[in-house]
């Protein structure tokens, strides 16, 4: 078996069914993804660039969202660029390392993003329960550390599944039915056992998933807690709008990995797999500097003085 294995041709270079078929939604689905990419830079660009400029936001909460911003401008530069020059085109390819490296630091940057997103969490707690002591408990020092523990931990654990999706013999078909090189797919065109690798992926996602929510319910348990007790209506609607944003960005972007990676297949991805992976690797990162430039005071505030003081 392994000697018929190693006589197939071998596949050096993948293609993709890509997004959608029909020609006439082409234009429509190339200026989508180009303006959401596009907004995707700017305005996560723009967070980083004023919690630099601006002294008053430099503290432990806008250190995360610009960390989270820097992440999602490499996240979604990962696919979002290679997705664009694809829809245009006839054949989708890449070659065999292109794919390697791409879903490397995909699982990588998502990866972290989800951990970061709970760090935040862990700093939200400290702000709405430990008021008095947020400033010696979430020092720049663990600020750091947990950045980079965000980061390390992550491109470390997308080490273990890109290794072992692309130690897998692909001698049949190279059609990848997605729009990038996602692990699901590309372990259904390996033509030997994959079990083993279904359950890598299955377990590291399921257990950051876990470690994610647990961090994140147990926190946000905790502050609502802290919350119901306040008797100043003012600081609960604070505390509440600073909360609203972070709770919303982890729900979009948890639910939609949760809804590709966590529920059965039947075989290939279907439409809506295909929809939710565009969510969570193109519109999910526009959409964080959104919610936090909308939803937040000081950062509307900031925003406001910097207009009037270049016009």
């Amino acid at each position: 078996m392994v000697m018929d294995i190693k006589n197939e041709t071998k596949v050096t270079m993948f293609e993709f069914s890509g997004l959608t078929n029909d020609k006439e939604l082409v234009p429509f689905l190339f200026m989508f993804v180009f303006l959401v990419y596009l907004v995707t830079l700017v305005g996560n660009m723009g967070i980083i660039a004023i919690v630099f400029v601006f002294s008053s936001l430099h503290t432990p909460m806008y250190y995360f969202l610009s960390s989270l911003s820097l992440v999602d401008i490499f996240y979604s530069s990962v696919i979002t660029p290679n997705m664009l020059s694809q829809i245009p085109s006839l054949k989708k390819s890449i070659s065999f390392l292109g794919c390697a490296a791409q879903c490397y630091f995909f699982c990588a940057l998502g990866c972290t993003e989800v951990i970061l997103l709970s760090s935040m969490s862990y700093d939200r707690y400290v702000a709405i329960c430990h008021p008095l002591h947020y400033t010696l408990i979430m020092t720049k020092k663990k600020c750091f550390g947990l950045v980079l523990y965000s980061s390390s931990i992550s491109f470390l654990q997308s080490i273990v599944q890109t290794s072992c999706v692309f130690s897998l013999p692909f001698c049949g078909s190279n059609l990848i039915d997605h729009f990038y090189c996602d692990i699901p797919p590309l372990i259904r065109l390996s033509c030997s056992d994959n079990l083993h690798c279904d359950m890598v992926t299955g377990g590291l996602v399921a257990a950051f998933g876990i470690y994610t929510l647990t961090t994140i319910f147990i926190s946000y348990a905790l502050i609502f807690r802290s919350i119901f007790r306040m008797t100043s209506t003012k600081s609960r609607q604070k505390a509440f709008s600073t909360c609203s944003s972070h709770i919303i960005c982890v729900s979009v972007f948890v639910t939609a990995i949760f809804f590709v990676y966590l529920r059965p297949h039947s075989g290939g991805f279907d439409k809506q797999d295909k929809v939710a992976s565009v969510f969570y690797t193109a519109v999910s990162p526009m959409l964080n500097p959104l919610i936090y430039s909308l939803r937040n005071q000081e950062v509307k505030r900031v925003l406001a003085q910097a207009l009037q003081k270049h016009f």
